[in-house]
C-alpha cells in the first residue's frame, strides 16, 4: 500500500467511525413518533380534557367550553361531532357507565346522549361548589374514585392587592373535593395551589401542584385523607365541620413566617432571601404530621415547568417497555415525563426521568387510545407554552424499537440500584468515571418558587454491575433524607455503543431503607479518569484592571443556558414562556443588571407574561456574566 492510499485508508476508518459514533447517538423520534390529528376547518380545540370511549373513540373537551367525538382519531381521515357545547372552560374529562363527565369551573357535570345521535340530551349537575369570579379559579377532573365517586380539584385565585399571593376566597378553593353520586361533597384533603394533574394509580390517589408561591418546584403528591400539601390558602375552611384537616393557617404562620408586610401602606412582594437559614417542608412535617411530603420533586426547569396530566401506562406493553409505569405532562415545557415510585417505610418515593418533548403546544391532557398510542390534548392561551401552535391534539407513538434509558432506580441503605432497559457495556459500567451526581432541596416560603439549594456532590464511592449487565448498584456514602438526588450515567454505553437516551434521574429520597450495604469486597472502585483536585489559588500583589467581557457566541452560551435551565422558559428570538432574550437585549440593560434580574426577577416588568419567573441565585456569577454578555450581543447595532 503506497503512501496516498494509506493516508486515504485512514481517512475512511476516521470518517466511518465518526459515523458509527453519530450513529449510536439516540434521539427521541427513533422511538416515539408524534402524529397530529387534523382538525376541522374553523376549530380551535384548546383541548382540557381527552376521554377513551369503549368504541376507540375519542372524546375531548375544550376550554371553550364545547366537546366533541372523533371517529378514526388514529387515522388519516377523522370525523368529528359535537356532542356538548356551552360549558364554563372544562378542564377535565371522564367516560364513566355511559356518560361523560365534565369538571366545570363551577360544578360536576354528567352529560347523557339518551336517543343515540351522539349529541348530548341530558345536561345534569350533579355537584356545584361557589366561585368568586377570580380568573384563576379553574377546577380540573373528575377522576373515577374505586368506590364510584369522583375526586375534582380546585385552583387558588390570587390576591386583588397581593397579586402575587394565592388565595381561597370561597370554598373549596385549594382543596381536593371528594364527590358523590348521590350529589353530596365530602371535603378530601387541601395544601393544593395549582392542582392541575390528578391520577389513579393502583386504586391510590395522586396529584401534581405547580410551581409558585409556597411550591418552590412542580412535585407530585399523595393524597390520604386529610392530607396537607403546604400550600396554606385553603386552611381557611378547615374549621367547616365536615374538613378532614384541622391544622389551621394561624397555627402554620406562627412557625413559618407569611411574609405578609406592608412598606409605606402598601403590601410589598416577597422576595427571595439568598443568605438564609430556610425552612424546608419536612420542616412544616415534623411540626404538622398531616403534611404529605412530595412522592416525586420534578426540578423547575427541567422536568417541566407547569405539570399536568398524571396517567399510568396500562397498554400491557404495546406503547414499549414501561408498561405500568407513569407518565406525567407538562403544559408550559410542552412535554412529557415518566415516574416509577416505591413505598419506602410507608411513604412513596421515586425517581422522575426526561421522556418526550416537542410537542406542537402546551400538553394538559392525556388518555390511551385502543392502539396502545397516547393521545395528547394541548392548549397555550393565557398560560405560554413551548411549541410551535397555541392548541391541538397529537398523538405519541411507539415505533416497535426499545431505547436504552434507567428503566428504574431504587433506593437502597448505601446508595441507589439503577435498572437499564438493555445490557449494558460491564467494562464502562464498572468505571466510576461512568457516573455523577448531585442532592440538592427547595426551599418552603411565601415567595413564588424557589432555587435549589445546600446542594452536595454525590461521592460515589464504588459500583456493583449484575451478571447479566442491566443492573447497577451505586454506593454513596453521602445520601440525605428529604432530597433530591441527581444522578447522571453519562458514560454508560450498550456493547454496541448505544448511549442512554435520557441519562439524568431524579430521586426523591423521603426515606432511606433500612438494610445491610453491600460489602466493600463486592465494589469496583475503578476509575479511568481520576477526580479533579482542588488547585490553589494565588494572591495576587495587584490585580489588573478586568478586560471588558466579550460576548460569547451561541455555540459556546448554549451549554450555560441549558444547565442553568434558561432554556426552559426563553428562547432566542421568539416569545415562550418568557421573552425573548433578544426582547431583553431591546431593554438595554447593563450586564450587572441582567445578573441582578436573575437573581432577583421582578415580573412587573414584564406584566404581559403570565408566568413569573422564579429567583435564580444558584447560577454561579461568573456564568450569569456571561449569559448577560451574550444576550446583549443581540442588541441590533443602530440601537
Amino acid at each position: 500500500m503506497n503512501s496516498i492510499a494509506k493516508k486515504f485508508f485512514a481517512y475512511a476508518l476516521l470518517v466511518f467511525g465518526a459515523v458509527s459514533a453519530m450513529a449510536q447517538t439516540p434521539q427521541e423520534e427513533e422511538y416515539y413518533r408524534i402524529v397530529t390529528v387534523p382538525t376541522p376547518e374553523g376549530v380551535l380545540l384548546e383541548v382540557g380534557g381527552v376521554a377513551t370511549l369503549p368504541d376507540g373513540r375519542i372524546a375531548l373537551s375544550t376550554r371553550r367550553g364545547d366537546v366533541w367525538i372523533i371517529e378514526n382519531a388514529d387515522g388519516s381521515a377523522p370525523q368529528y361531532t359535537l356532542f356538548a357545547s356551552g360549558l364554563h372552560e372544562p378542564l377535565g374529562l371522564l367516560y364513566h357507565q355511559g356518560a361523560l363527565y365534565a369538571a366545570q369551573r363551577g360544578e360536576l357535570t354528567k352529560l347523557v346522549d339518551k336517543d343515540g345521535d351522539d349529541r348530548a340530551d341530558v345536561y345534569e349537575t350533579v355537584y356545584a361548589w361557589p366561585l368568586s369570579g377570580h380568573y384563576h379559579e379553574y377546577s380540573f377532573g373528575p377522576k373515577l374514585a374505586p368506590d364510584g365517586n369522583f375526586f375534582v380539584t380546585g385552583n387558588v385565585a390570587f390576591g386583588d392587592e397581593e397579586w402575587w399571593r394565592g388565595e381561597s376566597r370561597v370554598p373549596y378553593r385549594g382543596w381536593t373535593m371528594k364527590i358523590h353520586t348521590d350529589g353530596t361533597l365530602e371535603p378530601w384533603a387541601t395544601g393544593m395551589r395549582s392542582p392541575c394533574g390528578i391520577g389513579m394509580i393502583n386504586g391510590e390517589l395522586f396529584y401534581d401542584d405547580n410551581q409558585g408561591d409556597w411550591q418552590g418546584t412542580g412535585s407530585i403528591y399523595h393524597l390520604t385523607k386529610g392530607s396537607f400539601t403546604g400550600h396554606p390558602a385553603g386552611l381557611r375552611w378547615t374549621s367547616l365541620p365536615n374538613s378532614p384537616v384541622k391544622l389551621t393557617t394561624a397555627e402554620l404562620y406562627a412557625k413559618f413566617d407569611p411574609r405578609q408586610f406592608k412598606r409605606e401602606g402598601q403590601y410589598v412582594k416577597p422576595e427571595n432571601v439568598v443568605n438564609e437559614t430556610p425552612a424546608f417542608l419536612y420542616m412544616v412535617k415534623k411540626e404538622f404530621p398531616e403534611t404529605r411530603l412530595p412522592a416525586i420533586m420534578l426540578p423547575h426547569g427541567v422536568l417541566g415547568i407547569s405539570n399536568s396530566e398524571i396517567i399510568t401506562d396500562d397498554t400491557n406493553g404495546k406503547f414499549g417497555p414501561f408498561a405500568g409505569q407513569i407518565f406525567v405532562g407538562d403544559q408550559g415545557q410542552s412535554k412529557i415525563m415518566r415516574v416509577v415510585m416505591e413505598k419506602v417505610k410507608g411513604e412513596y418515593q421515586g425517581v422522575a426521568f426526561d421522556f418526550k418533548s416537542s410537542f406542537q403546544s402546551g400538553v394538559l391532557r392525556m388518555n390511551w387510545g385502543h392502539d396502545g398510542s397516547l393521545f395528547v390534548g394541548e392548549t397555550n392561551r393565557g398560560w405560554g407554552s413551548a411549541g410551535t401552535t397555541t392548541s391541538g391534539l397529537q398523538r405519541l407513538v411507539w415505533t416497535g424499537k426499545a431505547p436504552l434509558e434507567m428503566y428504574t432506580v431504587h433506593a437502597m441503605p448505601d446508595g441507589f440500584e439503577i435498572e437499564f432497559t438493555l445490557p449494558v457495556d460491564k467494562k464502562l459500567a464498572e468505571d466510576l468515571s461512568s457516573y455523577n451526581g448531585r442532592s440538592f432541596i427547595y426551599k418552603y416560603h411565601a415567595v413564588y418558587g424557589s432555587p435549589t439549594v445546600n446542594e452536595e456532590k454525590l461521592n460515589i464511592k464504588g459500583v456493583k454491575v449484575s451478571d447479566d449487565g442491566k443492573k447497577v448498584r451505586l454506593v454513596i456514602d453521602n445520601l440525605r433524607q428529604y432530597y433530591l438526588h441527581e444522578i447522571m450515567v453519562g458514560g454508560i454505553r450498550t456493547q454496541t455503543g448505544l448511549a442512554v437516551l435520557h441519562p439524568t434521574a431524579y430521586y426523591t429520597l423521603n426515606n432511606i431503607p433500612e438494610g445491610a450495604p453491600l460489602p466493600a469486597s463486592e465494589w469496583s472502585t475503578k476509575r479511568s479518569v481520576p477526580l479533579a483536585k482542588p488547585v490553589a489559588v494565588k494572591t495576587a500583589v495587584a490585580a489588573p484592571k478586568a478586560a471588558p467581557l466579550k460576548a460569547p457566541t451561541y455555540a459556546e452560551i448554549e451549554p450555560l443556558l441549558v444547565k442553568n435551565t434558561c432554556t426552559a422558559c426563553h428562547q432566542a428570538s421568539k416569545r415562550q414562556v418568557g421573552p425573548a432574550f433578544a426582547d431583553v437585549a431591546k431593554r438595554k440593560y447593563s450586564n450587572e443588571r441582567i445578573v441582578q434580574l436573575i437573581y432577583n426577577p421582578e415580573p412587573k416588568n414584564w406584566p404581559e407574561h403570565e408566568t413569573p419567573m422564579a429567583p435564580m441565585p444558584q447560577v454561579p456569577k461568573a456564568e450569569a456574566l456571561k449569559i448577560a454578555a451574550w444576550i446583549n450581543s443581540l442588541r441590533p447595532e443602530k440601537d
